[in-house]
């Protein structure tokens, strides 16, 4: 787990280093495993109908409801070395 733990930290240094900002999607699915393997499970309400973005992320977040710690790591690390493919570093 250290091990795992030690490369999902260097992927979340390395998400803030792409040369082209990943499209919004991308964005979200990096926000949602990001907070999925922090956080666990979305526990705050979901924001009002005005706040777009706010919902926008709860919602990619909600759809990582279940999913393990070690599972959320391994599918960011996976998804920040496709963006870092995709974008370049």
């Amino acid at each position: 787990m250290a091990d795992l733990q030690a490369k999902f930290d260097v992927a979340a240094e390395e998400v803030k280093q792409l040369k082209t900002k990943p499209a919004d999607e991308e964005m979200l699915q990096v926000y949602s495993l990001y907070k999925q393997a922090t956080v666990g499970d979305v526990n705050t309400a979901r924001p009002g109908m005005f706040d777009f973005t706010g919902k926008a992320k709860w919602d990619a977040w909600e759809k990582q409801k279940g999913k393990s710690k070690e599972d959320s790591m391994n599918e960011y690390i996976s998804l920040v070395e496709q963006l870092k493919q995709k974008y370049g570093v």
